[in-house]
C-alpha cells in the first residue's frame, strides 16, 4: 500500500462528518498482524452484505445486519483507533481486490452498499459536511423556487408513502442523470432535466458519487499493483509449499481434491502433518489441524462424507488476504495466468483462445481448452469439476503410455 499523505481539506465549518470517502491512503505505520487483522475483520462485514443482499433481506433487515456486522467486526479497544482501523482496511482490501474484473466489481459493489447504510445513520449535519466534503457543487433550492414547485413535491411525497414536505425542508437541484435509482423508481420530480432531491433522499446523490470515485480508484491502483508492487511482493505471497501453511478455504479445496482422487485419511494426515508441522509444530498440528482433516473425512462431527469442491463452487469462492485457493482462471491476474500456462506447456495459439474465454468470463471454456491443448485430444464434455480433469487425464496417459509400449514392442 503506497502511502500518502490525504490532499482533501475538511469542510470550512466545524462539523466533520466520521464518515470517510478512502480519497488517499493514510499516513501511519501499521503492525504486519494489524495490517492483515483489520482486513479480515472488514472483510466479515463486505461477506455478511454480499450473504444478506443474496439471500432477498428487505432494507429494514440490511440496516439491522449491516450494523450489527460493523459492531462486532469493526471495534477496537482504543476508541481513537476505531476511525484508523476503517480506512487501513479499506484500502489493504482496495489492494487484494484490484487484480481481475470480477474482484474489483465485487469490491465496488460491497463497499457501496456500506457507504450508503452508514451515510444513512449520520446526522443531517454530518451529511451537509460529507456534501462539501465530496466538493459536489448543488445548492439547497431557493425559498421562492420551492413555493413554485411545493404542490408538485407534496404530489411525489404522497405517491411513495413519504413525509408532506414542510415549509422549511431542504431540496437539492441536480442533473437528473446523477440520482439514476431515484428516477426508475419514479421516487423524484423531474423538471426541464433536473431532479428535486429531498434530504431524506441525498443518499442517492452521495453514494453515485462515491461508487464513482471508487471504481475510479481500484483502476488506478491495478495500474500500480501490476507496474510496481506485485513484483516487489511476490516473494512474500507465496504459497503452502514454501510457507508450510495454508488458510482454511485452501486447505478445503486441496484437502477434498485429493482425498477425490483417492488419498486415504492417515495419508492425508500424514501429508499435511509433514507440511504444517515445520511450522507450527507437530503438537499444535495434532490440536489445532487434524480434527478439521478428520471431519472431511467423515470422521469427526455430523460424521459428513464430504465431497470435493466442482468448478462452479470453486469459480463462486471469493479468495481473502492470504488466501491461494480458487479458480486460475478466474482468480489469478492475466500476467500469473499467461505465466502458468507456459509453465504447463501450452503453446502460443492457444494461450492467446484460453486468454479470450477468460476475458468474457467463460472460465469453464477456458480449462477445456488448456486440457485440449496440453494432451492434444478435444474435450468434447467439457470441464466441470478438478477431480474429472485429473480422472480424465490419467486416462489418456495412460492411453498414450499403453500405445507407446505396443508400438516398441512392434518394432523390436
Amino acid at each position: 500500500m503506497e502511502i500518502v499523505r490525504p490532499q482533501w481539506k475538511p469542510p470550512s465549518n466545524d462539523i466533520v462528518s466520521t464518515l470517510p470517502l478512502y480519497r488517499s491512503a493514510p499516513a501511519l505505520e501499521v503492525r504486519l498482524e494489524d495490517f492483515e487483522l483489520y482486513a479480515m475483520d472488514r472483510l466479515r462485514v463486505l461477506k455478511g452484505i454480499s450473504d444478506g443482499l443474496s439471500r432477498g433481506k428487505k432494507p429494514e433487515e440490511m440496516k439491522n445486519l449491516v450494523n450489527d456486522l460493523w459492531k462486532v467486526n469493526m471495534k477496537h479497544p482504543q476508541a481513537s483507533e476505531v476511525f484508523n482501523k476503517d480506512v487501513i482496511s479499506h484500502f489493504v482490501l482496495r489492494l487484494v481486490y484490484c487484480r481481475t474484473e470480477d474482484l474489483r466489481k465485487w469490491f465496488l459493489s460491497m463497499e457501496t452498499a456500506l457507504f450508503r447504510h452508514r451515510f444513512r445513520l449520520l446526522t443531517a449535519d454530518s451529511q451537509r459536511a460529507l456534501l462539501a466534503e465530496l466538493g459536489l457543487p448543488y445548492k439547497a433550492v431557493a425559498r421562492a423556487e420551492f413555493e413554485v414547485i411545493k404542490e408538485k413535491l407534496v404530489q411525489v411525497a404522497r405517491s411513495i408513502s413519504q413525509p408532506i414536505p414542510s415549509s422549511d425542508a431542504i431540496f437539492y437541484k441536480v442533473p437528473f442523470e446523477e440520482v439514476p435509482e431515484l428516477v426508475a423508481g419514479r421516487r423524484i420530480f423531474i423538471c426541464k432535466g433536473h431532479a428535486y432531491v429531498a434530504m431524506n433522499q441525498v443518499v442517492s446523490l452521495v453514494v453515485t458519487q462515491f461508487r464513482s470515485l471508487l471504481s475510479k480508484a481500484l483502476i488506478l491502483t491495478n495500474r500500480k499493483w501490476t507496474s510496481m508492487i506485485r513484483e516487489q511482493e511476490k516473494d512474500r505471497l507465496t504459497p503452502l509449499r514454501e510457507d508450510h501453511h495454508l488458510k482454511h478455504g485452501g486447505r478445503m479445496q486441496l484437502g477434498l481434491f485429493l482425498k477425490g482422487v483417492g488419498l486415504k485419511l492417515d495419508d492425508a494426515l500424514a501429508f499435511w502433518k509433514a507440511e504444517f508441522s515445520q511450522k507450527v509444530g507437530a503438537e499444535r498440528f495434532d490440536k489445532e489441524y487434524a480434527y478439521s482433516i478428520r471431519h472431511n473425512y467423515g470422521r469427526e462431527g455430523k460424521r459428513t462424507d464430504y465431497t470435493p469442491y466442482s468448478c462452479q463452487k470453486i469459480i463462486s469462492l471469493t479468495p481473502s488476504v492470504g488466501d491461494h485457493h480458487g479458480c486460475p482462471y478466474r482468480h489469478f491476474s492475466e500476467d500469473n495466468l499467461r505465466a502458468a500456462l507456459s509453465r504447463m506447456g501450452v503453446n502460443n495459439g492457444a494461450v492467446e483462445d484460453v486468454m479470450d474465454k477468460v476475458r468474457n468470463r467463460h472460465y469453464q471454456l477456458a480449462c477445456t481448452l488448456t486440457f485440449e491443448a496440453i494432451h492434444g485430444l478435444s474435450c468434447d464434455a467439457g470441464i466441470n469439476h478438478p477431480n474429472q480433469y485429473f480422472s480424465d487425464s490419467q486416462k489418456i496417459l495412460k492411453l498414450k503410455s499403453h500405445s507407446s509400449e505396443q508400438g516398441e514392442s512392434t518394432a523390436d
